[in-house]
């Protein structure tokens, strides 16, 4: 089962810490999550946005005893650090900082994943759900585990010590991990629909248009874009919705145009390569249709389909 299981490089994340009393409070304000009553050894996924509800970054965060990590995109780490100390006012007790010169993640990906950690570590390995982290001993470093692959897949992410890092991916790749390629991330990543910043992240589009619902908290109160959200919810007002597409030719350059009967009704943000055949991610205009739907991409005819890790659903 090991030989199923992919281990991609760090430079898929950076790690941002929160830290000090006001941590979850902070967290809760800021992103599209709900944060206030997490525990340690929790986890999810959360949208950072503008006051207007435009898309900054979808992150992972980890919530332990004295910290926040953020698992972010490393393109968007600085701009993230800036944004978020500004919002830390006076009488805040809380802490921003860029974690990568002491942590990194590992990424694993694939069914035997479980399997393969039983056999690096000394005891049984917890049960915990997606939604929770646990530590592991790994080639004698402290690693945070997260039985979450961060694409709906099996899989794990792994906070390792910066210090411990070398030794740790050694032990992983001893126990039958195969080294991964960003273009394997790449692939995998469109077919489960998960969106990327300068992709589908940016600020042309809100978290309910790019299928991030299980993101969203509707019930937590105030937070930087709640009411635009929970206007775009209440009335039903999503103008866009991003969808796989199958493409019958890689497109020329991205973005391209997706249209249907001569008029333009969204946009192919993605697009890759396959042994069967192209595929990609675009959004598409939510009165032209969803998934079934033909459009056309400079050309050619493009199916529209769903995707695993996006949702589209009002609540």
């Amino acid at each position: 089962m090991t030989e199923s299981v992919l281990l991609f490089e760090p430079s898929l994340w950076s790690v941002i810490q929160v830290s000090d009393r006001d941590r979850l409070t902070f967290l809760h304000n800021q992103s599209t999550q709900s944060f206030r009553q997490r525990q340690p050894g929790e986890a999810c996924e959360t949208v950072l946005v503008t006051a207007t509800a435009r898309i900054l970054d979808l992150a992972i965060a980890l919530i332990d005893q004295e910290a926040v990590w953020l698992l972010v995109s490393p393109s968007r780490q600085a701009d993230l650090l800036q944004r978020l100390d500004r919002y830390i006012f006076f009488s805040d007790q809380v802490a921003v900082s860029d974690a990568d010169s002491t942590l990194a993640v590992l990424t694993l990906v694939g069914d035997g994943t479980r399997s393969l950690l039983q056999t690096v570590v000394a005891d049984a390995l917890p049960e915990i759900t997606e939604s929770q982290h646990a530590t592991l001993a790994i080639a004698g470093q402290s690693v945070q585990w997260v039985n979450y692959s961060g694409l709906g897949l099996p899989g794990s992410l792994l906070l390792v010590p910066v210090s411990g890092l070398a030794a740790v991916q050694a032990t992983i790749q001893a126990a039958g991990a195969q080294p991964a390629t960003a273009e394997q991330w790449e692939l995998l990543r469109i077919q489960q629909g998960r969106p990327a910043v300068d992709r589908e992240l940016t600020e042309d589009y809100n978290p309910l248009e790019a299928g991030l619902w299980h993101t969203l908290s509707f019930d937590k109160g105030c937070y930087i874009g709640q009411e635009t959200i929970a206007r775009l919810n209440t009335y039903k007002g999503v103008k866009q919705r991003l969808y796989g597409l199958q493409l019958t030719a890689l497109p020329s350059q991205l973005p391209a145009p997706l249209s249907l009967e001569g008029e333009k009704v969204g946009v192919l943000t993605s697009a890759i390569a396959t042994a069967t055949g192209a595929i990609g991610l675009g959004y598409l205009r939510t009165k032209a249709g969803g998934a079934g739907l033909t459009v056309d991409c400079e050309g050619q005819p493009a199916s529209v389909v769903n995707c695993p890790y996006l949702h589209h659903t009002y609540l």
